[in-house]
């Protein structure tokens, strides 16, 4: 079967993060800006190769002064380190999803993760493209990154938790 490349159509893609603020509600975040590229059997997407690229530079929690602080030395430390990269290492199809397992790089510490990508189906849209739909999810532990600033609270606890849920809704457009 023939090799298919797949590429990410930025605008009809978006990647979140969740992160509890306090122990009590959860703060939601984006990267703006990112590629990805699939790699695949045909139309088949078990044992894909993927790749991602992130900008650190484009985090939007829709407050700066808490991007700032993010993309600062305290957490993501952007001038250094300008991007977040994930490489495939195995992709097992599980019933309708797919389990995805690679190499994550945040802040020059690279770790195994596993996530969850749910395949929504392939469609062609109005202009002739064929389109491959994806929901990802999973979880991190942001101090396995380096990411480890925090302040205890008074009243026990801390300010932000160790583990940081990804989500993602991610359109693929097929190369000619």
């Amino acid at each position: 079967m023939a090799t298919t490349k797949w590429t990410l159509d930025p605008t009809h893609s978006e990647l979140q993060f969740k992160v509890k603020h306090l122990m009590i509600t959860t703060v939601t975040g984006s990267l703006k800006s990112f590629s990805a590229e699939l790699t695949s059997e045909g139309d088949e997407f078990e044992n894909a190769e993927i790749s991602f690229k992130g900008d650190i530079g484009s985090i939007d929690t829709g407050n700066t002064d808490r991007d700032n602080h993010l993309k600062s030395g305290d957490f993501f430390d952007a001038e250094k380190f300008a991007h977040i990269e994930f490489k495939s290492k195995s992709v097992e199809k599980d019933g309708g999803d797919y389990i995805v397992k690679g190499d994550l790089t945040i802040k020059g510490e690279t770790k195994p993760v596993k996530l969850t990508a749910e395949f929504g189906g392939i469609a062609t849209d109005p202009w002739g493209n064929t389109k491959a739909g994806f929901t990802l999810s999973g979880k991190i532990n942001r101090s396995d990154f380096g990411l480890t600033w925090n302040a205890a609270l008074e009243t026990g606890g801390v300010m932000v938790s160790e583990e940081v849920r990804i989500l993602g809704e991610l359109q693929f457009v097929k190369q000619a």
